[in-house]
């Protein structure tokens, strides 16, 4: 995206609002639009530090967006211990999260090589978020939980802009590493392109299951409309190194 604050670019701006997502979960509560304004004010950040920086803004966010499966799995683990109770499938479905999560970062550093600066950037931002987002979960885990759904809003939206530049020659369509080749079972000649699609698909299908949790726990009617589908996945992941 562009840097709306030190570079005004109308164009940019304009693609962005076209992107803006189909699936949109409209806050309905205080908790909702604390989750909202939230995730509005780090895309700020984002925008500002990266601007168009696709293959770089990803590794630096992927590796944030891996903490909060990590955190809710831990959490939810510890609480039906303590209420020995089952989890109805969602620890291996967060831990299945954070993987993926992974996964993406390990994909884009092959992609964009991280400076020195850029994993300073890293390991703060993971502490930071990692923290916060603990004391988040513990104080409401709904709350938490819309916050990654709006994320995973926004990371579709990157996504589908990174997908603009690369079809319009702004970002070079290179081949695609052979970790994503392996984890996404693409063919030998999958490129780049195939790789963001399948990054995106990935990030439509958090999307669903974090607002779908959300409402869970907010005792909401679950939504008419059916969660975005997975691509299929790698159960190795020893052989994508």
């Amino acid at each position: 995206m562009v840097n709306k604050i030190l570079e005004p670019d109308e164009r940019a701006l304009e693609e962005e609002k076209d992107a803006q997502p189909v699936i949109h979960h409209q806050p309905k509560c205080f908790s909702d639009k604390f989750a909202l304004g939230f995730t509005k004010l780090l895309r700020v950040c984002a925008d500002t530090f990266f601007a168009k920086k696709y293959g770089h803004r990803a590794i630096v966010l992927e590796t944030v967006a891996a903490v909060p499966g990590m955190v809710g799995a831990t959490l939810t683990h510890l609480r039906c211990l303590r209420e020995m109770k089952d989890d109805e499938g969602w620890i291996r479905t967060l831990m299945e999260e954070a993987e993926n999560e992974r996964m993406h970062l390990m994909t884009f550093i092959e992609v964009a090589k991280p400076t020195y600066f850029e994993r300073l950037v890293v390991q703060l931002a993971q502490a930071i978020f990692y923290i916060g987002f603990f004391l988040l979960y513990l104080i409401s885990a709904r709350t938490a939980h819309r916050v990654v759904g709006y994320f995973e809003e926004e990371a579709v939206i990157s996504y589908t802009l990174y997908l603009k530049e690369i079809d319009e020659g702004r970002s070079p369509n290179i081949p695609a590493p052979a970790i994503a080749i392996h984890y996404w079972k693409l063919p030998a000649d999958a490129t780049l392109r195939d790789v963001v699609l399948q990054v995106r698909a990935d990030e439509a299908h958090h999307r669903d299951v974090n607002h779908g949790f959300a409402s869970t726990l907010a005792k909401l009617p679950p939504s008419p409309v059916p969660s975005a589908p997975y691509p299929p996945h790698a159960t190795e992941l020893s052989g994508a190194a």
